[in-house]
């Protein structure tokens, strides 16, 4: 079966996963950094149909494959559209040997006792039951951690396992991800109390069930080594947070069995005024060294 296949790739494989997933609000900005500037596009159509061109001239790259990039995070929008004149799911996995996953939230609440939680996510069964059928593999779900708010972490986890246990319902890994700001003052406080309650909440899965986590990059090395070694855990994964790639990578190779699954980071000096021949070395050396950090033991 294609799944087993996947998910052996998403447990053992060499690499990273690449996070293709700006939704609308972070769109602009990512043009932004990829040479395209707002008056670029008069309607958010044309807005998507700009970040999905680059995204496909990101994918479509001879750099990108299943190699080196693992899994990739799409965004809804990008689901729904082709590349290549083949669905984008199944363009990953058949034409690039990459296993595609889908974001699925939809943003943050305001602050409160420390923590940003997703906004309720309507028509959650729906969209995992045609996410299913486009051949994804899995989800990812991001909320943040702004202090060391024990309360605060608790309802932050606690709410990322309640849309998980949904996810896994629809046969789907769910990668869970509370993330932890990189400039908050008490950010190694944040990350103990996390730890304890991932910790708790990955215990009290069914032995047969598995999640993928997302984590900013801890302020102790090999912190969350004791989640890469436990049972319920198919992958950890680390976000960029607003590290430059160079301090990301250079923060990831110190954690043993984490691999990356960088935004920005992975974007990091391409631009639409690139010729292809440039765009692809930039993107081949980008990818060289987010996967030698991600398999540094």
């Amino acid at each position: 079966m294609p799944k087993n296949i996947q998910a052996d790739q998403m447990k053992d494989g060499k690499g990273f996963v690449a996070a293709l997933d700006q939704s609308g609000g972070s769109t602009p900005k990512a043009l932004r950094l990829y040479g395209v500037a707002e008056d670029a596009y008069a309607s958010e159509d044309e807005m998507f149909d700009l970040i999905h061109r680059m995204r496909a001239r990101i994918v479509t790259s001879p750099a990108f494959t299943g190699d080196r990039v693992i899994g990739a995070i799409l965004f809804e929008n990008t689901m729904d559209r082709e590349i290549e004149g083949k669905p984008s799911a199944q363009y990953l996995w058949q034409n690039r040997g990459v296993v595609p996953f889908l974001k699925i939230d939809k943003g943050l609440e305001e602050k409160a006792d420390g923590v940003r939680l997703m906004k309720p996510i309507g028509g959650l069964d729906a969209l995992l039951t045609r996410a299913k059928a486009a051949g994804i593999f899995g989800t990812k779900m991001r909320s943040v951690i702004d202090a060391a708010s024990a309360s605060g972490i608790a309802a932050n986890v606690a709410q990322q396992f309640e849309v998980a246990k949904q996810v896994l319902g629809h046969g789907l890994v769910p990668i869970i991800e509370p993330e932890v700001t990189i400039s908050i003052d008490d950010k190694a406080e944040a990350e103990e109390i996390l730890l304890a309650e991932l910790t708790q909440q990955l215990d009290a899965l069914p032995d047969d069930q598995q999640v993928m986590l997302k984590l900013t990059l801890p302020s102790v090395d090999n912190l969350y080594k004791p989640l890469v070694s436990h049972p319920k855990v198919m992958r950890v994964v680390a976000l960029s947070g607003g590290y430059t790639r160079a301090e990301a990578n250079e923060k990831l190779a110190r954690n043993s069995g984490v691999i990356a699954s960088f935004s920005r980071a992975l974007t990091e000096g391409l631009t639409a005024q690139q010729s292809d021949d440039e765009f692809n070395r930039t993107l081949d050396k980008t990818i060289q060294s987010i996967y030698d950090a991600s398999i540094a033991k």
